[in-house]
């Protein structure tokens, strides 16, 4: 447990239902014997009735039992269920044409709010995880098989030619040819 009076820092994010703390911390209501994330949307307690935990287990050993509102001995939040949604679709569907807006309506949730969300989860935004996959998938391709620079361009979701190529130099440092022919080696 962290020492009283309770951080004014994890007192505001307690009030906010902060997410960005999640995982930080826990907090126990001593009243209820409840531990939750400090994203909980239940009633906000009492400040004298909270005990703040680094750990969930040593809540849960000192006798606090997991919320079911936030169940904070979930390892997954609701962001990183919708966040695996999103990459899981992206990696199978990496030849078509991806946009924000696209998965935006494919996920129910603004472009904007996607971008923010995915940044934050991932640590990269949508676009160039999808970049990064693409180039992952392109390398494969030219290592394994004997399709064209043209067709690998198209089976990676990039048809036009000239702007794959660019693309795959600016991301490797050298073209999908010279990458092919090194790889062959």
């Amino acid at each position: 447990m962290i020492e009283t009076p309770i951080p004014q820092e994890y007192w505001l994010a307690i009030q906010a239902n902060n997410a960005a703390y999640d995982g930080q911390f826990y907090y126990g209501v001593t009243t209820t014997k409840i531990v939750c994330r400090p994203s909980c949307r239940s009633r906000v307690p009492k400040r004298e009735n909270i005990a703040i935990y680094r750990q969930l287990e040593t809540a849960v050993h000192e006798g606090f039992r997991p919320c079911k509102r936030c169940k904070p001995n979930d390892l997954k939040t609701p962001d990183d269920a919708w966040i695996e949604a999103i990459s899981s679709y992206i990696k199978n569907h990496i030849d078509e044409k991806l946009t924000l807006e696209h998965l935006g309506q494919l996920f129910n949730g603004s472009p904007y709010h996607l971008q923010r969300i995915f940044k934050k989860g991932v640590g990269i935004s949508p676009q160039i995880y999808i970049r990064k996959l693409r180039m992952e998938r392109a390398k494969a391709l030219l290592l394994q098989t004997d399709h064209s620079i043209a067709l690998i361009g198209r089976e990676v979701g990039i048809p036009n030619q000239p702007y794959f190529t660019t693309l795959f130099q600016k991301e490797t440092g050298q073209s999908p040819t010279a990458f092919r022919k090194k790889g062959t080696r």
